[in-house]
């Protein structure tokens, strides 16, 4: 088990960057790191008698929240190591160049007698500094520290430099060319105003499904200038719907909770405005909009919509939460081949392509631009402002058209990745062999 002792004796430990102290930072960097303790060190005195109450296998990570803004990535690396002694290193390219490379960055890990060592020397008052340098010459696994990771925080320029580093993190890998240059640039503001506030990343995710619920309400009673007011609603409840993950990354409060909360109302509200608008069309343009056909035309293609949006968010969800272990649909991977797992008779799923389209072979420009962002148009932040552009066109029928079609065609597309993905772990159970699941 792990504990940890953030080192808070400074005056400017106090200070806030991005709506955290630099101290409450670093608390929650070591529990994001899997400590059952932390204590925030104002005083040395306190480290004994804090320390004397650990359990009989003892592992400590000591991290400096004196004068310095950190981060996760700053502590992954030497919790993931079995070392006796391992100590934070700054990288050959890192963001903040006040730390030489190669030199201690403000966290060290001890375990056993070295933990007991490194706590002792602490209640001396021995600067942790000094004890990262000597561990590192008397032969501690050297571990550089990743990207985003600390930066100086002492003076008002240097906490400018580090929210600005820090600011960097609202990105995510999974974002696509729509969502960071048309959606970051405004929810992006927004959540810097809500970093200083007590807001919650949850509590956003209930905003955003107040206004989807509303926007779907408003779309759904029939007059065009209602639908309109209500498509757009829904795009600004897209919007808001970046910052609960931007705010929860910044100020370290994501959870698993919040991610399916996030992930279920992102689900709901694309099921719900499909039916709104549907219902919508049916009111405004009559059920023998198509001819008398003698039956309606709305309520089947909602009801063949809605079964098929179920079987792709079954297949998406067996794929992301079985197999690839995520709660976030963008994690999606089609395609999975089979490698050797860590342990013997084991085997893990890897994805097996890289890009959304895969081809062989030398591909024109025209077709890598194909291949790249092609796959966007079946997204949320894609649909959501090419939905509003219809309704502003008083074309609403169109948008309820191309939202039933995508349910059909996804359910094909996931469907038979699902088939693919279930005959593989058939093959593999004949085999004998086990499937690592990811934790």
């Amino acid at each position: 088990m792990l504990d940890a002792i953030v080192l808070a004796d400074g005056s400017g430990t106090a200070m806030p960057v991005v709506g955290l102290s630099l101290a409450e930072r670093a608390r929650r960097v070591a529990v994001r790191a899997g400590a059952r303790r932390v204590l925030v060190a104002r005083d040395r005195a306190a480290i004994a008698a804090w320390w004397s109450e650990a359990a009989a296998v003892r592992s400590v990570l000591v991290v400096r929240a004196t004068d310095q803004l950190v981060h996760p990535p700053l502590v992954g690396g030497l919790v993931a190591t079995a070392a006796e002694r391992a100590v934070a290193v700054a990288p050959p390219a890192a963001a903040a160049t006040d730390v030489a490379p190669g030199a201690y960055a403000g966290a060290l890990l001890g375990r056993g007698a070295a933990a007991d060592q490194l706590v002792a020397a602490l209640v001396r008052g021995e600067d942790d500094r000094a004890l990262g340098a000597a561990a590192l010459a008397a032969g501690a696994v050297a571990v550089p520290h990743g990207e985003i990771a600390r930066h100086p925080a002492t003076t008002t320029t240097e906490r400018t430099a580090a929210a600005r580093l820090l600011y960097r993190s609202i990105h995510k890998p999974q974002d696509n060319a729509i969502t960071r240059y048309l959606y970051r640039p405004v929810s992006f503001p927004l959540t810097r105003l809500l970093v200083h506030t007590p807001v919650t990343p949850n509590q956003v995710s209930y905003a955003v499904a107040v206004l989807i619920a509303l926007g779907c309400w408003l779309t759904a009673r029939g007059p065009m200038g209602s639908a309109i007011a209500g498509t757009a609603l829904c795009l600004v409840a897209s919007y808001l719907d970046c910052c609960d993950g931007e705010i929860a990354r910044l100020k370290l409060l994501s959870s698993k909770f919040g991610a399916w909360l996030d992930t279920v109302v992102d689900e709901l509200s694309q099921l719900a405005y499909m039916l709104a608008v549907g219902w919508h069309c049916r009111a405004y343009f009559g059920v023998d909009y198509l001819g008398a056909l003698g039956f309606d035309p709305w309520l089947w293609a909602m009801a063949i919509a809605t079964l098929t949006y179920a079987i792709s968010i079954y297949c998406i969800y067996f794929n992301i939460i079985v197999v690839v272990g995520s709660a976030n649909s963008q994690d999606y991977v089609g395609r999975f081949e089979v490698v050797a797992g860590a342990e013997p008779g084991s085997v893990r799923l890897r994805p097996a392509a890289s890009q959304p389209i895969a081809t062989a072979g030398e591909r024109h420009p025209a077709l890598t631009w194909i291949a790249t962002y092609a796959p966007y148009i079946v997204r949320k932040d894609f649909v959501s402002w090419l939905a509003l552009i219809l309704a502003v066109g008083h074309q609403t029928q169109v948008a309820f058209l191309l939202l039933v079609v995508g349910g059909p065609a996804t359910a094909v597309v996931v469907g038979l990745d699902h088939l693919r993905l279930r005959l593989q772990l058939r093959a593999i159970a004949r085999r004998g062999a086990r499937v690592t699941r990811p934790a």
